[in-house]
């Protein structure tokens, strides 16, 4: 059986891409090669795939609708990775950079970065997406003049039970935890945590086993972990670096996964431009370090691992490139020499080819 995987690439189009590209990834080499193009969508920065893999869901990141950004759905043809649109709605707050779909595939939740705001959407029976069941605006503010004057919601993650959906807002110092009513497509705060001041949390990942999440902090540059509660609350055990000890260029950090098993955590460096690579205990949930890995470009913002976890794809949003290493046996990563251009590339979902 074949491990090929279509891999779907967001990117901004103000940086000069033609919107949302479909890669074929070779499963067995670590080998990306172009497919094809979904124009017509400015700044697709961000995309979810639903879990039968037939739509697709992106973000875009601009003020198109009345002063707002938009949420995209897509047909995807599970034959060749073409997408081909269904239609959009306005998600209610400028800059939205972050969504992802329930498990259930009934609702969307949507970050707006720039408005602060959180918005979701149910998902009809055709993929399409509707309009705005839930609008919550934060308000507030944290210790960066520069960054964080005003509330920003960054990310949005659900849960495994699929009850939860956590927001990290960068701008306020806080991930907030909110519940989910699948049935009516919204979404109610549940609960909150404070990081410290000036952290800026930007995305999280979840253990795939164990009750932990893993915060990654852009201003900070460091990772939070804390302890999930099965009513959703976190409560922080540990803080860790993500750069090397003594060095001290300007630097934010980007984007955070486990590995599938579980023992391993990356976060990507912006500035450093690399991964760093931290061991997991396995019954507390600790991070131990264990290296970093030049991304062989500039600006890495988000990467993925390959669901059997044999390969990282790095995506370089700078040097318009995405780089392919293998995964060691001991987390470390080796290039797997197959480096391929797109154009300001932010987002990677892995989709794996019909056999």
């Amino acid at each position: 059986m074949s491990n090929d995987q279509f891999a779907f690439i967001g990117t901004y189009t103000r940086l000069g891409s033609e919107g949302l590209y479909t890669l074929r990834f070779n499963g067995e080499t670590g080998e990306l090669t172009h497919v094809s193009v979904a124009t017509g969508l400015e700044n697709p920065s961000f995309v979810a795939l639903d879990s039968s893999g037939e739509h697709l869901y992106a973000v875009s990141e601009a003020n198109a609708f009345n002063g707002s950004g938009g949420v995209t759905a897509f047909n995807v043809n599970r034959a060749t990775g073409e997408l081909t649109q269904i239609n959009q709605q306005s998600t209610g707050g400028p800059g939205p950079c972050h969504l992802m779909v329930d498990a259930t595939d009934s609702m969307v939740i949507v970050t707006n970065y720039s408005g602060g705001s959180v918005s979701s959407h149910p998902i009809n029976d055709d993929g399409s997406v509707g309009a705005r069941t839930t609008f919550i605006q934060h308000e507030g503010s944290s210790v960066n003049p520069r960054r964080q004057d005003k509330a920003h919601a960054h990310s949005v993650n659900i849960d495994k039970t699929n009850r939860y959906a956590f927001v990290c807002d960068l701008g306020k110092d806080q991930v907030l935890t909110y519940s989910i009513d699948v049935e009516n497509a919204t979404i109610a705060l549940s609960s909150i945590v404070n990081e410290v001041a000036g952290e800026g949390p930007r995305h999280l990942t979840f253990h795939p086993t164990n009750q932990q999440v893993y915060v990654l902090n852009e201003l900070g540059c460091t990772i939070t972990l804390y302890d999930l509660g099965d009513d959703g609350k976190l409560s922080p055990v540990e803080t860790v670096p993500t750069l090397p000890e003594g060095w001290d260029g300007d630097n934010t950090t980007a984007d955070i996964h486990t590995s599938p098993d579980g023992a391993y955590v990356y976060a990507s460096n912006r500035g450093h431009d690399s991964l760093v690579i931290h061991s997991i205990n396995q019954s507390t949930g600790k991070m131990t370090y264990v290296g970093h890995e030049s991304t062989q470009g500039n600006t890495p913002r988000n990467f993925a691992i390959t669901p059997d976890g044999k390969f990282l794809l790095a995506e370089n949003q700078d040097s318009d490139s995405i780089v392919s290493f293998k995964r060691e046996a001991d987390g470390t990563l080796t290039p797997t020499g197959s480096i391929i251009n797109v154009p300001a590339p932010v987002c990677l979902q892995f989709l794996a080819l019909d056999n």
